[in-house]
């Protein structure tokens, strides 16, 4: 038996090698500070993580919290228990204002604003972001002067050019890009123009009810990455998600640019020091026949219970505040690559001289502090079933990209999928995917 209260926290289980050991060191950590709590950690694949939660609200037994892939947010917005009442609470409004827990500084006011965009929904701050990444361009710089290109593209328009100056080379390589096909890029680029695949502003306004991927953003992109792949610049293994394939290609000198996520950083600067070129990471290109609306940003958050007690709910707060505090923000960067959640994190991080030594991880976030058409940072669409929807989109493209389909007729069929899906939502939002 223990006199400490418990705090049950369901961690996203990203795969990485040894991902969780360092939730499990930072857990421990904050018990020796707080030693009247017990932080109980849980590892549960991110992809199951709402089932997990819908059968936990129905059997009555939520942890107190809850870690969601950002696509995951409208079900963590729509989960309820079984009298119909919301699984969990704001956590601005659970903070009210304060700017300490248990001793452990709020750091909610010092969020990077891209990720405040991202997950404040109907007006409030639902929860607290931890994982955080967005896309980047990275480029062999070698290969770009042996080209005679002497600056890093930043639009489709310059890239496209890059592109084929690259493949025009004596002894260059046979495709100049790659990226992998799947939900993400689309994303970045409907963000950087503007655009929206979702009604009801992107379901920020109100909860999306209808799709459309025939928007001109959308064709727009599709259109840009198709002409490059018919004129033999982008190389497209024909596998969706081959995140792996384009990285080896772009190690191996095979192309000059790939388009990936942030915490692709330190692997790619590892891989091109081995091979002795010089790479850039760079903000994800825009399209320059309109304005600049920002990037968006991946990853994963922290949410709440509703209707805990005083002492745990202080409890799971504080530990919250904890995991995202400076200095384990900072590491959390080190160790992953990815995105320092905090001002203070970046801080503390340029003090330290990590980013004299390690320059391409600042990248990131200079790319999310760029001004925007608006003045305000870009958040990516609430949808429901968006893990499913953006797989068909990528799907489209594909069948694009391979069998040389009409993109507006392809996007069309598309469309109607993806609308079946939140259909399906809208109906039963907290049935249990597996």
């Amino acid at each position: 038996m223990t006199d400490r209260t418990v705090v049950e926290a369901w961690l996203a289980d990203l795969t990485f090698p040894h991902y969780l050991d360092t939730l499990y060191a930072r857990a421990g950590q904050f018990e020796r500070s707080h030693p009247g709590y017990e932080v109980r950690i849980r590892g549960v694949y991110f992809e199951d993580m709402p089932g997990e939660i819908t059968r936990a609200a129905r059997a009555g037994t939520v942890p107190a919290i809850a870690e969601y892939y950002y696509t995951e947010t409208p079900n963590a917005l729509d989960e309820v228990d079984p009298a119909g009442r919301p699984v969990f609470t704001s956590v601005s409004a659970a903070v009210e204002g304060r700017t300490e827990i248990l001793g452990e500084p709020v750091v909610l006011d010092d969020l990077l604003p891209a990720l405040r965009a991202q997950y404040t929904c109907y007006g409030e701050l639902r929860s607290l972001p931890t994982v955080a990444t967005t896309y980047q361009l990275f480029t062999n710089v070698t290969m770009l002067r042996t080209a005679g290109v002497t600056e890093v593209p930043q639009t489709w328009q310059e890239l496209r050019a890059a592109c084929e100056r690259v493949v025009r080379t004596p002894n260059g390589p046979k495709h100049a890009i790659g990226w992998a096909n799947q939900g993400i890029p689309f994303q970045q680029a409907m963000a950087v123009q503007g655009g929206k695949i979702a009604d009801n502003d992107n379901g920020r306004r109100a909860p999306a009810r209808g799709i459309d991927f025939t928007v001109p953003e959308m064709l727009a992109w599709v259109s840009w990455w198709r002409a490059l792949h018919k004129d033999g610049l982008y190389e497209y293994s024909g596998e969706l998600r081959d995140w792996f394939g384009t990285f080896q290609l772009f190690a191996d000198q095979r192309l000059a640019f790939r388009l990936s996520s942030t915490n692709d950083i330190g692997s790619t600067a590892e891989a091109a020091e081995q091979a002795g070129f010089e790479l850039a990471v760079t903000r994800f290109p825009y399209n320059a026949d309109v304005p600049y609306h920002g990037n968006v940003v991946a990853g994963t958050s922290l949410w709440l219970a509703n209707g805990l007690d005083q002492q745990t709910r202080d409890g799971a707060l504080a530990f919250m505040q904890f995991l995202a505090n400076p200095a384990n923000a900072a590491e959390y960067h080190k160790e992953h690559s990815f995105i320092p959640v905090t001002r203070s994190a970046f801080t503390l991080l340029e003090e330290q001289g990590w980013f004299a030594k390690h320059p391409h991880h600042r990248a990131p976030s200079h790319q999310l502090d760029l001004p925007t058409a608006s003045g305000r940072p870009t958040a990516g669409g609430l949808v429901g079933g968006y893990f499913q929807i953006q797989d068909m989109v990528a799907g489209a493209m594909h069948d694009v990209l391979v069998h040389d389909i009409d993109p507006v007729e392809r996007l069309t069929r598309a469309s109607a999928e993806a609308q079946a899906v939140l259909d399906r939502y809208v109906v039963e939002p907290h049935l249990p995917r597996r």
